[in-house]
């Protein structure tokens, strides 16, 4: 900042203002400029690209997730069923092995 000896407050508040529209005239310059404005457009171009993207990605993976929610309710339907059959078989094969043993002791007892 440069030092300003002697200068009253009407010149320190003028080249304030002045400074003030001096940057806001740099600011003014870039606004317009068509290359800022070019290379916003590819930025937003690329964002969309980007967002389109993860979109994908997250449909991707929301299928993937679905179709593995199936496959597992599949497997587990698939493994009662299984569980129910071989209950079953247990209960056919104690009932013939306990109908076997009441013959056998019918046997036993006739003459």
């Amino acid at each position: 900042m440069k030092s300003v000896k002697g200068a009253s407050f009407a010149d320190r508040l003028s080249s304030a203002a002045a400074a003030k529209k001096a940057l806001a005239a740099s600011f003014q310059k870039k606004i317009n400029d068509p290359e800022l404005a070019e290379r916003r457009s590819a930025n937003l171009a690329v964002a969309k690209e980007r967002e389109e993207r993860l979109a994908q990605r997250q449909a991707e993976r929301q299928a993937e997730e679905e179709r593995r929610a199936t496959e597992e309710a599949a497997a587990a339907v698939a493994r009662t069923e299984e569980e129910t059959a071989a209950k079953e078989r247990l209960l056919a094969e104690q009932k013939a092995a306990r109908d076997a043993r009441y013959a056998a002791r019918k046997a036993r007892k006739r003459p």
